[in-house]
């Protein structure tokens, strides 16, 4: 990597955290170096701080317990903080190192601390309090990139195939054939697999809940997966076509866009919740994997996400929680307050001209950085 870099001698390096021993190697060579988080500022706020000098900050969370209470070195009230349930799964997931020797959250906190600057996917009309508290604690610019909506030629190319194309064909036949803003769609993203008691509880909810949904269900990690988590028997027999249960690949954001859809029960992952917003989506909120979590305070803070009823020590939520959720949120006057912020959301999540601004502004920034 030394050698590349000295034969393609670049302005800048961008880089993830999976990537944290380019900073070091960077440096040597008096390249600057940029970290791309793919988290949201609340996130880079909550997570281990490296010791600052200027807010005297002394990291000490060592337990679970620890991290499901605001941290002491954000100075606002907020209700940003894991559940028991959330962060015990990544106390788990940490505890073994990856095939570089560290463990996930030490790549992160090495990227953020040898960096000479944070991109971060955020924008300053949304959480300008979280941004400018990232600048504090870590101690350099941290520059909002937009919220980086999909772009609908970006989702057309996902379709590009006859296959991918009869696909949609089929969906969109069923979902014209719903009322507008009835359906509700459930995904829990690409790497999410509920557990076969989850997926039960969800289904008998679904089932009961009267509202048309459509279901995108992953039911292995993989192929090496030899546990396939199963519907209810009969559900679909039951369900006939008031429901629709796919177990593969679809195009989220077309479904998104369609007049049909009413609402998302969403794992909190952030690609989800832009592409959600972007199309004026309210959203039920069911997490399962790393920073979920604290995507959904920060959605439930703002009133654009309901929080699945979920005990807090294990996860554990019921049949009829999924019910009365999804249905508060789709049809019911309670949750009209999640229907109208998710229409004022995407004003702002869904404004192209203002979130390719924010690229262009990171644009200027670097040029003039290296001047």
């Amino acid at each position: 990597m030394t050698e590349f870099l000295q034969l393609a001698n670049p302005d800048w390096i961008l880089y993830d955290f999976t990537a944290p021993w380019i900073s070091p190697v960077a440096k040597r060579l008096d390249i600057p170096c940029a970290y791309f988080s793919i988290f949201i500022p609340a996130v880079i706020c909550f997570i281990p701080v490296p010791t600052s000098d200027m807010l005297q900050i002394e990291e000490d969370r060592r337990t679970p317990e620890q991290f499901t209470v605001r941290p002491k070195w954000i100075p606002f009230e907020t209700s940003v903080a894991f559940h028991l349930h959330e962060i015990t799964k990544i106390f788990s997931s940490v505890e073994g190192v990856t095939a570089s020797g560290i463990t996930d959250m030490e790549r992160l906190v090495a990227s953020l601390r040898d960096c000479d600057l944070i991109c971060i996917r955020a924008c300053k009309q949304f959480d300008p309090e979280w941004i400018q508290l990232a600048e504090k604690l870590h101690g350099k610019p941290v520059i909002p990139v937009g919220q980086l909506p999909t772009a609908a030629n970006d989702n057309e190319a996902d379709n590009s195939s006859s296959s991918n194309h009869d696909h949609w064909l089929q969906i969109k036949g069923w979902l014209d054939q719903q009322r507008p803003a009835s359906v509700i769609y459930v995904s829990f993203g690409s790497e999410a697999k509920p557990t076969q008691e989850e997926v039960t509880e969800l289904a008998y909810g679904l089932e009961t809940c009267g509202l048309p949904f459509f279901w995108v269900l992953r039911t292995r990690r993989g192929e090496a997966d030899q546990e396939a988590v199963k519907l209810p028997q009969g559900f679909e027999d039951r369900i006939g076509m008031r429901g629709l249960v796919y177990t593969s690949w679809v195009p989220q954001l077309r479904i998104l866009s369609h007049e049909s859809v009413g609402g998302f029960l969403s794992h909190s992952g952030w690609s989800s919740v832009v592409e959600a917003l972007q199309c004026a989506k309210p959203l039920v909120l069911m997490t399962f994997l790393a920073e979920q979590g604290l995507n959904a305070r920060v959605l439930e803070e703002k009133k654009i996400g309901y929080p699945l009823p979920r005990r807090k020590t294990d996860g554990w939520f019921s049949r009829g929680a999924v019910a009365q959720s999804v249905r508060l949120v789709v049809v019911e006057e309670e949750g009209r307050v999640y229907r109208e912020k998710a229409k004022e959301m995407s004003r702002l999540f869904g404004d192209r001209v203002l979130q390719d601004s924010y690229t262009d502004n990171l644009l200027a920034l670097l040029a003039s950085w290296i001047q």
